[in-house]
């Protein structure tokens, strides 16, 4: 392993340092699991945005926009553990629950609240923003997490209201696999932290490899999004009455096409 001093990005200044080695595979990126990982957000962004781009409202594209900036935020601080890319790593995050706070809140065919509310989205935003990014320690990390938390515990509340309230068979498949995956990377997430000694130290010592827990939550947080913009997307094209059909490019990958009947 090389020491922190001697690698390319020196010491980390990011007020949290996940359960890898740093510089443990070269000196040039500092957690490299956590890093190649996190194109797996990008991956998810991009795709949702790119074959959903005619299709479902600009709502709904501006939510995976956010999470492929999220999976650039997470590459460049993963690679160096800088605190100033850290933010370029969380802030997204915040941004996307904010998205996903409208979508879920603004279900119905006509706008309830005007601009008021995207309006009051933006000031929470900022005020965040400068909790986050001018704080350091305790402060920075419950300011961000709470906020993040929150926003994260009311849209996926709000999403598993829409899978108790549907009866149709697609968007409760895709409910179910996107919040199995939900809930296997937040438990993979909560285990890398609290049990870092186990991960980092106990196993190595006794020839098991660290499993990379943080990695795998970048993967499978990944697909549950996906999955679970899906769902809401479906069920926002039945309120507005639109035909609609899902469809699976290279044969695995769920989208959904606009006025087509469903087979």
């Amino acid at each position: 392993m090389i020491p922190p001093s001697e690698g390319f990005w020196g010491p980390p200044t990011s007020t949290v340092d996940w359960c890898e080695a740093n510089y443990e595979r070269t000196r040039y990126v500092c957690e490299l699991y956590n890093t190649l990982s996190s194109a797996a957000l990008l991956g998810a962004g991009v795709l949702g945005a790119s074959l959903h781009w005619k299709t479902l409202e600009r709502r709904f594209i501006v939510a995976f926009a956010a999470l492929a900036v999220v999976g650039i935020g997470s590459i460049a601080f993963h690679a160096t553990l800088r605190f100033e890319l850290q933010m370029l790593d969380e802030l997204p995050m915040l941004y996307t629950a904010l998205v996903m706070i409208f979508i879920v809140t603004e279900d119905r065919p006509q706008r309830r609240f005007g601009a008021l509310f995207p309006a009051l989205l933006v000031v929470h935003g900022v005020a965040v923003t400068c909790l986050s990014a001018f704080t350091r320690g305790a402060v920075q990390f419950y300011a961000f997490q709470t906020s993040f938390a929150t926003m994260e515990g009311y849209a996926l509340y709000a999403t598993y209201r829409v899978y108790r309230r549907s009866r149709d068979a697609v968007p409760r498949r895709l409910y179910r696999a996107g919040m199995a995956s939900y809930a296997i990377a937040v438990a993979l997430w909560f285990i890398d932290i609290r049990a870092c000694g186990v991960l980092q130290g106990y196993l190595p010592q006794h020839g098991i490899p660290n499993p990379q827990f943080h990695a795998w939550w970048h993967v499978l947080v990944s697909i549950g999004f996906y999955l679970l913009v899906l769902t809401l997307a479906w069920e926002r094209l039945r309120v507005l009455g639109s035909p609609r059909a899902l469809r699976f490019a290279a044969g695995a990958i769920p989208y959904i096409e606009r006025g087509a009947q469903r087979a």
